[in-house]
């Protein structure tokens, strides 16, 4: 897998030793304060084909758990340059602030904000996007079919708080582990607007691109007529070496 790590992690390391870690606030602000960037589900250019298909240069993006990802660079290389980025780890914050400075991103903002509830005014965003955010909110959810009650209210508000900070016509984009038959019920609630649909990338193991479109619900969207054919797992040698296995393993339960 193309994950990146600090000079200071230890390239054999592979996560913490459980993954309910990844609940814990002060396991990431000791993880940033010596990981320098590490990317979930593949980098950029794994899908900046789909970045450019549905993400104008002229939108104002917000980006939820920025952590130390290249992501935002990367979205301000291609010509987005109105963007936010949110974690909830000052550590992770600071660094990221630092690190953006001395670049010479002097545009991108960088804030200390919870994604479950997002202090912007309502209708503020063009693009809202999140690449793995929303799968920690997973880690301890039990049986994926049945998530626990308390998972889905983390999700939901979540989901809450991104659609009302996002413009009438804006766009949801979620980068995730989590395959259609998992999320379309939590995406389908009633009280968003959003049509649903997806594409896949990656090597061995598909990962999703969510693309969520605010105030074009209907019953004839590509997402929710889209077969859903699950891709085969068929694992890349460095995939199996990677942290991101681990989490994945826990988040989707494959058992096929």
């Amino acid at each position: 897998m193309a994950a990146k790590r600090g000079s200071a992690v230890q390239k054999d390391e592979v996560g913490p030793s459980s993954v309910l870690a990844y609940l814990d606030p002060h396991y990431w602000d000791e993880r940033f304060s010596s990981e320098d960037h590490y990317e979930w589900l593949k980098d950029y250019s794994h899908f900046s084909h789909l970045i450019r298909e549905y993400v104008k240069p002229n939108a104002s993006v917000l980006e939820l758990g920025c952590g130390n990802s290249q992501l935002c660079e990367e979205l301000h290389n291609d010509g987005i340059t109105e963007i936010t980025c949110i974690d909830l780890s000052a550590v992770a914050v600071e660094k990221m602030q630092k690190r953006l400075r001395a670049k010479g991103y002097k545009d991108v903002k960088v804030l200390e904000a919870d994604m479950l509830e997002l202090p912007f005014d309502k209708e503020c965003f063009d693009v809202v996007i999140e690449k793995g955010t929303m799968d920690v909110l997973f880690v301890d959810s039990g049986d994926p079919w049945n998530p626990r009650p308390a998972n889905v209210t983390k999700v939901s508000a979540m989901l809450q708080g991104v659609h009302r900070v996002l413009k009438p016509s804006g766009i949801f984009i979620s980068i995730s582990f989590g395959q259609p038959h998992f999320r379309r019920p939590l995406f389908e609630a009633p009280e968003f607007t959003w049509s649903i649909q997806w594409e896949t990338f990656g090597d061995g193991f598909h990962y999703y691109f969510y693309i969520l479109k605010k105030g074009k619900r209907s019953t004839d969207c590509k997402g929710l007529d889209q077969r859903i054919n699950l891709p085969s797992i068929c694992l890349l040698h460095e995939e199996l070496e990677s942290e991101d296995f681990i989490f994945r393993s826990t988040v989707d339960e494959l058992d096929d």
